[in-house]
């Protein structure tokens, strides 16, 4: 079994499924139990840092919220710095502010527009790819601060949502690194 295969089996291991939460029907992937595995959020930490030092990240976005959870502790594994991208309204000071579609409506996300510049290379870390629509704003919002994509890594992606398809575009050849695919 290779090194990244076992991180993996690890990981699923702590993951625990919870029916129809939170709706009838859907099955949520609770990731408390890893994030108090330290066993376990040690080696995901250290396979999303390892990720972003191969892709020459400078920094690392988290996507509130459990991006936050994830990206921190990566970033200074990785010895990077480390910036939040959050929900509309939620920074004090100067932003940058990025629209995008929901299912039913819209929403949009900051971050300070200091934070991130010309000759930054950034590292979108987040729990989960879904649809995709909060990675491909947080995509946008990177290149309007002047910054680079180095790439975007999750600890779990929901394949049947189809949200890779839907950031290749916005990717434009930076890697999308998914430790799990269900």
């Amino acid at each position: 079994m290779t090194e990244l295969a076992g991180v993996t089996e690890l990981l699923l291991s702590r993951i625990r499924d919870v029916p129809d939460y939170p709706v009838p029907g859907v099955t949520f992937k609770d990731i408390t139990p890893l994030l108090a595995d330290p066993v376990a959020f040690t080696a995901l930490t250290d396979a999303l840092a390892d990720f972003s030092v191969r892709h020459g990240a400078t920094k690392i976005v988290g996507l509130e919220a459990r991006g936050f959870i994830l990206g921190a502790p990566v970033a200074l594994r990785a010895g990077l710095g480390f910036i939040p991208v959050r929900k509309a309204g939620k920074l004090p000071g100067a932003t940058l502010r990025q629209s995008y579609d929901l299912e039913y409506g819209s929403a949009e996300i900051e971050v300070h527009a200091e934070d991130l510049a010309a000759g930054d290379r950034v590292m979108v870390i987040d729990d989960v790819l879904a649809t995709g629509g909060t990675a491909e704003a947080s995509l946008n919002l990177i290149r309007r601060s002047g910054a680079e994509v180095a790439g975007v890594a999750v600890l779990m992606e929901l394949g049947f949502l189809e949200g890779r398809r839907k950031l290749v575009q916005a990717l434009d050849g930076a890697p999308l690194e998914a430790l799990i695919t269900i």
